[in-house]
């Protein structure tokens, strides 16, 4: 009995003594998984706020300037105050106004743009004849500045939405049509000999095989094609409109209401990053057939 007891005795410190290494053994993986959580949110905490860390710094610098003396107030405000008057133009509905016919004027003109300059490009790609016959004359006027050409737009098309509406198409023509002349030519041979032993028509390998092959470069000239839409159409409007942002922020200019200039710049910023961002977003739609890196 005593030996009972005291081998029960002796017992029980060896078994508390076997569980702790199991208890260590079974939280240790719950430490690494919650350790390993935290890696992972500290590292998606940094890639959300590490693109806002130069924008933001760029803001502070925008507020702190005036205020300290850098820089004359009265031709940069704080960034809070013109914020304040973004804000005010919104909510009185001045801004949208401007912004809406800009957009419409820019929309238009680079849809046109497309519709001409993306089959334009596929045939000089495609056809040698098509591309001896036309390239002196995109040669001769690739190389004129589309602003160069807006006082001959006005005197042929009048200082209404034609003249400005055509120089954004002339502006996107030609990233477009360049970009697209060579993703067309750059397409991968095999792919189109593959298509051809499969029996694919003319019309059936360039809209099956060499239009998907060549989106990527396309759609880099349609990125360059909608902030050059973005750039001449703010000039026209500049010169000759009463409404836009170019408008508006000449407007403001000449009557001093600086604040407003720089909300309208704000304004255009936006939407050119806006205009980028949905391009981004469709090409990647289009081209999602491709192997990430």
């Amino acid at each position: 009995m005593s030996s009972a007891l005291a081998t029960g005795t002796l017992d029980a410190p060896r078994a508390t003594g076997a569980e702790q290494p199991a208890l260590v053994r079974s939280t240790a993986p719950a430490r690494i998984a919650a350790r390993q959580w935290g890696q992972r949110l500290a590292a998606l905490a940094w890639r959300v706020v590490k693109p806002s860390v130069a924008i933001l710094a760029f803001l502070a610098l925008w507020e702190v300037a005036p205020r300290v003396g850098l820089v004359d107030k009265v031709f940069l405000p704080p960034f809070t105050e013109v914020a304040a008057t973004f804000f005010e133009l919104t909510a009185n509905g001045q801004l949208w106004e401007h912004i809406s016919t800009s957009l419409s004027r820019a929309l238009t003109g680079f849809v046109i743009a497309v519709a001409i300059a993306v089959p334009l490009g596929v045939a000089i790609a495609w056809y040698r004849p098509v591309a001896d016959f036309l390239n002196p004359v995109l040669e001769l006027f690739r190389n004129t500045a589309a602003l160069a050409l807006l006082p001959v737009f006005i005197l042929i098309l009048g200082i209404g939405e034609t003249s400005k509406v055509a120089l954004v198409i002339y502006a996107c023509a030609f990233p477009i049509l360049l970009n697209t002349i060579s993703g067309v030519r750059t397409v991968d041979p095999l792919l189109i000999k593959s298509a051809r032993s499969l029996g694919f028509s003319q019309i059936a390998l360039v809209y099956k095989v060499v239009l998907p092959a060549a989106v990527p470069t396309i759609f880099t000239g349609l990125r360059m094609a909608a902030a050059s839409s973005i750039l001449v159409l703010i000039a026209a409007e500049m010169v000759g409109a009463k409404a836009g942002l170019g408008y508006l922020i000449t407007a403001a200019q000449l009557n001093f209401q600086i604040p407003d200039m720089y909300a309208g710049i704000i304004a255009i910023a936006l939407v050119g990053l806006i205009f980028n961002t949905v391009l981004v977003f469709v090409e990647r739609r289009l081209s999602s057939w491709r192997v990430a890196l």
